[in-house]
């Protein structure tokens, strides 16, 4: 794995998580739903204004305080990748890796541009955004909404059991966040790094060079 590889592996993820992203908000009314696959796999138009898969953090000072941490994260991320590649760790982890980054930088470009380039969304009003408003944006630098739209309620109008422990009778919907694709590329590259770890780090977290491989010290 090298470095155009890497950039184009990001690049890629990140455009295709803005894209949609773009469709969603200039052409979806907040809350509007529409079907993929049956009743199970939809498009449901929602703004994060918190963490990924629609967790919250803390009001307007948790909003700078965790895009600020994202801006960190993947300003670090970039070191972290460099080092990766030059100390040439499986390819699998890199690819892992940039998963993990391209995710993180697709909901870091919502955080920090969307509520300058786009106005509101309505729910109530059926209004649809609109790019670069005339009246400006609807939040600002770093005060932006994450665009989410995957929804996948797979078991719905579902009740736990009464004898179930805390929520005993309440009702129970799986799969409930609604996400976006850079949450998946997240949560890919997060879940890939524990099932394949003993793959990719093994005894040792760098592949063995063929010179270091065969040769040995003669006394």
């Amino acid at each position: 794995m090298n470095g155009k590889k890497v950039i184009a592996l990001v690049a890629l993820i990140i455009i295709i998580d803005q894209a949609i992203k773009f469709y969603i908000k200039l052409n979806y009314f907040i809350g509007e739903e529409h079907m993929l696959i049956g009743e199970w796999a939809r498009l449901h138009f929602v703004e994060n204004e918190g963490m990924a898969w629609g967790l919250k953090f803390g009001g307007d000072f948790g909003k700078i305080i965790l895009t600020l941490f994202r801006l960190v994260a993947v300003i670090w991320g970039v070191f972290l990748i460099k080092g990766f590649l030059a100390k040439n760790y499986h390819n699998g982890f890199i690819i892992c890796a940039s998963l993990i980054f391209a995710g993180a930088v697709g909901n870091l470009i919502d955080s920090m541009f969307y509520g300058l380039i786009f106005d509101h969304s309505m729910s109530f009003t059926s209004q649809v955004a609109t790019l670069f408003p005339k009246n400006g944006g609807y939040a600002p630098f770093l005060h932006g909404r994450v665009v989410d739209m995957f929804y996948f309620p797979i078991v719905r109008d579902a009740h736990f059991p009464t004898w179930f422990p805390i929520w005993g009778g309440e009702e129970f919907e799986f799969f409930r966040p609604v996400f976006n694709f850079a949450d998946m590329a997240i949560s890919t590259g997060v879940i890939a790094l524990f099932v394949f770890q003993k793959r990719f780090f093994g005894t040792n977290m760098t592949e063995k060079q063929p010179d270091q491989a065969e040769s040995t010290p003669l006394n």
